[in-house]
C-alpha cells in the first residue's frame, strides 16, 4: 500500500463537503451516497471497496471526510484507520453494524482517532433509514469540522488500567455533604473530554449525570472502560437509578436520560423517544430536566460538539439557579455546543477541559 503520508495537502474547494465513502459492501455503498447526497453540503466524490483502493481514491479526489466500515477484506478498518491518523490525520466517520462484538471495535476507533461512531442500519431501508439519514448526514458535517490529531501510539490495554491517583485536596474540600448534582452533556470529541473530566474526579464527588451522543452498546463499554479508570463508579444509567455521591452515570445509546426528585433523592427516567434537537440522547432532555427538578442544586457543564443541543435547555437551568461551565474553544475539538450556550447567555464560567474540575468545585 502506498505511504498516504506521500499524498498531496487536503484542500478545501467549493461550499461542499467531499466524502469518501469505505465499504466492502456495494449495497452499503450505494445507500450511503444516495443518504448523504441528500444533504445540500455534502458530496459523495467517490467509493471504495476496501482500503487498498481508497489509498488510490484518497490520492486522486483528496476528500474532506471519510466514512470507513469496519469490517473489509484485505485490510480491516481498524488498521486503516491507524494507518491514516499516523501518517495523515482527517476526519474519519466509523459507520458500523449493530453487533455486540463490533461495539469493541468501534470503542478502539475512538481511541485510535475516529471523531465519530455511528450504527448501520441492519436494512438499509424504512423508518430507520429516515432517522440514519439525519444521524449520518450530522456526523460527517461535525467531522468536517472537527480539530484532527495524530494518533501518538498505542495505550495501555485494559488489563493495565488502574485506578487514576486521588486529588487529596479536592477530596478534603468535598467531605461536607452536598445536594449538588452535575449534569454534563458531549458530542464530537466528547470520548476523550468526558475521561479527561472523570479520571481527575475524588471517590466522593457528588453524583453525575452525562449525554454523550452514542449509538446504542457503545455506552456500556464505554462506561465499563471508564470505570476501570476512574476514582468514581461509573456505569451506564437504567431507568430507576439512584443518583448518589461517587458514581456518575452514562444516558445509553438510543435513549433519554432525565434526572427527576422524589422528596428524598435524585433518581433517572430513561425511557426511548423521538430525536430531541436531532438527538437520542439529547442534552436538552437531561438539561431541562435538571432546571425543573434540582433547580439550584445542580451544576451544568457543556462540552465540545456541532450544534446547539443543550444550549436553549442551560439557559433554563441558569434561570433555574443552577451554574453553569462551558469547555472554551481552544481545548474543544468542535466548539457548536459550548458556542451557543455561551451566545445565549447561559454560562456562568467558560474554562478550558484541564480546569473543568476546579471550575465545578468552586460552584460546590
Amino acid at each position: 500500500m502506498k505511504q498516504i503520508s506521500e499524498l498531496p495537502e487536503r484542500k478545501i474547494v467549493g461550499r461542499k463537503i467531499k466524502v469518501l465513502i469505505v465499504d466492502d459492501s456495494a449495497l452499503a455503498r450505494k445507500k450511503l451516497t444516495e443518504i448523504l447526497n441528500s444533504d445540500p453540503e455534502i458530496e459523495v466524490i467517490s467509493t471504495a471497496a476496501d482500503p487498498y483502493i481508497a489509498v488510490q481514491k484518497i490520492k486522486r479526489n483528496l476528500p474532506d471526510v471519510i466514512t470507513l466500515d469496519l469490517e473489509m477484506p484485505r485490510m480491516n478498518g481498524l488498521g486503516f484507520l491507524k494507518r491514516i491518523m499516523e501518517q495523515r490525520p482527517m476526519p474519519v466517520v466509523v459507520i458500523s453494524s449493530h453487533a455486540p462484538e463490533g461495539s469493541f471495535k468501534a470503542m478502539r476507533a475512538f481511541e485510535l482517532g475516529a471523531l465519530e461512531v455511528i450504527c448501520k442500519p441492519k436494512l438499509m431501508s424504512g423508518i430507520d433509514l429516515r432517522e440514519f439519514q439525519t444521524i449520518a448526514c450530522d456526523a460527517v458535517k461535525a467531522s468536517f469540522r472537527a480539530k484532527v490529531s495524530v494518533f501518538s501510539g498505542e495505550k495501555k490495554s485494559e488489563k493495565g488500567l488502574h485506578k487514576a491517583a486521588a486529588d487529596r485536596g479536592l477530596a478534603d474540600k468535598l467531605k461536607i455533604r452536598t445536594k449538588k448534582l452535575v449534569v454534563v452533556g458531549a458530542s464530537t470529541g466528547g470520548t476523550v473530554a468526558i475521561e479527561n473530566f472523570l479520571t481527575r474526579l475524588p471517590e466522593n464527588f457528588p453524583g453525575i449525570v452525562i449525554v454523550q451522543h452514542m449509538p446504542p452498546h457503545f455506552t456500556y463499554l464505554f462506561a465499563d472502560r471508564l470505570d476501570k479508570k476512574c476514582n468514581v463508579q461509573v456505569k451506564e444509567a437504567k431507568n430507576g437509578d439512584i443518583v448518589v455521591p461517587g458514581c456518575a452515570f452514562i444516558a445509553p445509546g438510543d435513549q433519554h436520560v432525565l434526572v427527576k426528585f422524589n422528596g428524598k433523592h435524585y433518581y433517572l427516567e430513561v425511557k426511548k423517544g423521538p430525536l430531541v434537537n436531532r438527538h437520542r440522547p439529547s442534552v436538552d432532555v437531561l438539561f431541562r430536566s435538571a432546571a425543573r427538578y434540582v433547580g439550584k442544586n445542580a451544576i451544568g457543564v457543556i462540552m465540545t460538539g456541532m450544534g446547539d443541543d443543550g444550549a436553549k435547555a442551560m439557559l433554563e437551568m441558569k434561570q433555574a439557579g443552577a451554574q453553569t461551565i462551558a469547555q472554551d474553544e481552544e481545548s474543544c475539538v468542535v466548539f457548536g455546543m459550548p458556542r451557543e450556550a455561551i451566545r445565549l447567555g447561559a454560562v456562568d464560567k467558560v474554562v478550558p477541559l484541564d480546569q473543568m474540575v476546579e471550575a465545578v468545585v468552586s460552584f460546590l
